[in-house]
């Protein structure tokens, strides 16, 4: 279900060119990425990426001296319909793993997307297995409701 990946965190000041910089030097290592976020700050953002070569990036982002932390996330590959996202939590809630963040691909439309996320215990994520298919959307609405979502 869930695969373990690194994340790199990338600080960046808010000033033109900076992000430009940084995708072109992973373009130029041709660094594919399976997944990006990019959050601000009145004084800096903060580029969040999950490359599908973890040594190449690494590379990349010390040639260019940038404050920079490396984190292992978990990914999971979904499909792109409504309600995936919601089953996904649903079963992490109901082992009692915490969810600190997380961000998806879009994926294609009737294809597949992926899931980033950081939580509390990643290994007791790694090991969770899902049975066959993924219930459908009114069965999952019983478990929902049976259960309280713990926001801890």
């Amino acid at each position: 279900m869930f695969s373990q990946a690194t994340q790199f965190s990338v600080f960046l000041i808010n000033k033109p060119a900076i992000l430009a910089k940084v995708c072109e030097s992973l373009a130029e290592k041709k660094v594919n990425l399976r997944a990006i976020t990019l959050m601000d700050s009145v004084e800096h953002g903060v580029f969040r990426v999950v490359p599908e070569n973890t040594e190449k990036c690494r590379e990349v982002m010390k040639k260019l001296d940038l404050p920079m932390t490396e984190t292992d996330v978990l990914c999971a590959e979904m499909p792109n319909r409504p309600g995936a996202l919601a089953d996904l939590c649903t079963i992490l809630n109901n082992e009692r793993i915490s969810i600190k963040y997380a961000y998806v691909t879009s994926g294609a439309a009737g294809g597949r997307t992926i899931g980033i996320f950081k939580v509390n215990d990643p290994k007791k994520a790694l090991k969770l297995k899902v049975s066959g298919k993924t219930k459908g959307r009114r069965e999952k609405k019983v478990v929902r409701k049976s259960r309280a979502i713990r926001t801890k």
